[in-house]
Parts: C-alpha cells; structure tokens; sequence
C-alpha cells in the first residue's frame, strides 16, 4: 500500500455535490492498493499513520502523534499513486490493484485506523469521482509504502 500524507487543518470529499467524508484537524489520507497487498499491510500502515510524530508539541517541534493530540482522519482511495510515468506521455496504472482486491482493502484500512484509536475516520467512495477540499497545515506532506 502507500499513502500520502497531509497534516491537515480540515478536509472534506465531494460526490455529486454531496459531501461524503470529512475531517477536522488530523490526516488526509490518499491510499493506493497494489497487488500483493493485504490486509497486514493495511494494519502496518495504519498503525503508522496512527503513531507518526508530525504534530507539533508545546514547544513547536514534531513530536506528537495523531493520536496524541486527538486528531482525526480523512482517507480517499487513489489507484493514481500507482501511475508509472516512467515511457510516454500516458500513466500506465498496471501496478494498480484490481477493484476486487482494493477496495475491500480500503474499507478494512479505515476500520483498522479506528481499531488505533483514531476517534473519527471519514471516507471517500471508492472508485467514485471525488472532490477533495483541504487546508494542509505546515505544510506537512509525507510518503509513506508498506513493506
């Protein structure tokens, strides 16, 4: 799996006009599947998220976690993130996993967020043309690929 991580001051996704996940302060999260993964991978990732010291403590440095400070989650699935840009001028999305393996994946890696002790997890609707809102806090951006 890999993520993209953005330290967020809000986030919110759109379908159709109707906003169909948010979140306050905390992580958006836009998560590629790619064959072979599963759900451990989910669950290391997730605890990744969870625990990563990218909110600043008192004293201004990055040491607390999502967790400590309360913070919450946004997650879009992205089969994108998969692109190989590497020959000619048109992604090619092979390293994508197929929807039949990645979208359950994606619901099982919201849940395991909330398993971490995220308080709320919003979502996205997978496959869904989507509208994604945010105000990037910092700004805080990181990359992250399960084993």
């Amino acid at each position: 799996m890999r993520a993209v991580i953005q330290r967020v001051r809000h986030a919110k996704v759109t379908v159709d006009g109707e906003i169909t996940g948010r979140c306050g302060v905390g992580v958006l999260v836009l998560l590629g599947v790619t064959d072979g993964d599963d759900e451990a991978s989910g669950q290391w990732l997730a605890s990744k998220i969870a625990n990563l010291r990218i909110f600043p403590d008192d004293g201004g440095k990055m040491n607390c976690s999502l967790l400590d400070v309360g913070g919450e989650a946004l997650v879009v699935s992205q089969f994108t993130l998969y692109g190989d840009c590497r020959k000619g001028r048109r992604p090619s999305f092979v390293g994508a996993a197929h929807p039949d393996l990645a979208a359950p994946l994606y619901e099982r890696f919201c849940e395991q967020l909330v398993d971490q002790g995220v308080g709320h997890v919003g979502r996205g609707v997978f496959g869904a043309m989507m509208d994604v809102a945010l105000l990037n806090d910092g700004p805080v951006t990181l990359i992250l690929d399960s084993p």
